[in-house]
């Protein structure tokens, strides 16, 4: 779908933002538990993993599907998992950091706990094997709208010019979070896979 305006576009997406974000912050604790479950499940049935990987993922916040439970699986499994850190010199991107059950953690301006930066530690984007990103809401042909803050899309604009296919990204989300079709912007990406707790979606 394609608004006459971006203030339009714009008005459409921050109207969806508040929508889907009220849907997922209603689910009951029960239900997210439930869910968390199902999505370590739905993982392991689509996504073969027959040796180790680096696997980027990030902490649940503002009802986002937990990730918590596939961290620790993963872990165990004796792959390498990578949490996301802004830039600390231009703020607008990311940089994946690796993490473990003892790694020193802070807030960031968002008050989401990230690794404290360790240079050794950071994980160039080209050697990660997953990329797994959260999302807002996602629609029938794998558009991904996030937050705004366009963290994610700044990191990976030069993956997606170069035509990159290392990491293989792909995003989580609640079923919930599932829309007919959003408005999307000039810098839109859409995602070639998206993992619910009960589907992979691929385009």
């Amino acid at each position: 779908m394609t608004a006459t305006t971006s203030g339009t576009i714009q008005e459409e997406r921050a109207l969806i933002r508040k929508t889907v974000r009220n849907a997922r912050n209603s689910l009951s604790i029960a239900e997210q538990k439930e869910a968390e479950t199902a999505l370590c499940i739905n993982f392991s049935q689509h996504i073969k993993l027959d040796k180790p990987a680096h696997i980027a993922l990030y902490l649940s916040n503002d009802g986002e599907l937990s990730t918590k439970q596939l961290i620790q699986h993963l872990t165990e499994e004796n792959h390498t998992i990578y949490l996301p850190i802004i830039h600390p010199f231009n703020g607008t991107t990311l940089l994946f950091q690796r993490y473990e059950k003892n790694s020193p953690m802070i807030a960031n301006r968002y008050a989401i706990l990230e690794p404290k930066l360790n240079c050794s530690h950071i994980c160039p984007l080209y050697s990660l094997d997953y990329l797994f990103t959260p999302l807002v809401a996602f629609d029938e042909v794998g558009n991904r709208l996030g937050m705004g803050g366009g963290y994610y899309d700044k990191t990976l604009a030069n993956y997606h010019n170069t035509g990159a296919t290392k990491p293989v990204i792909v995003g989580l989300a609640h079923d919930c979070q599932k829309v007919q079709q959003l408005p999307i912007a000039a810098w839109d990406v859409p995602l070639k896979h998206i993992l619910t707790p009960s589907k992979l979606y691929s385009w």
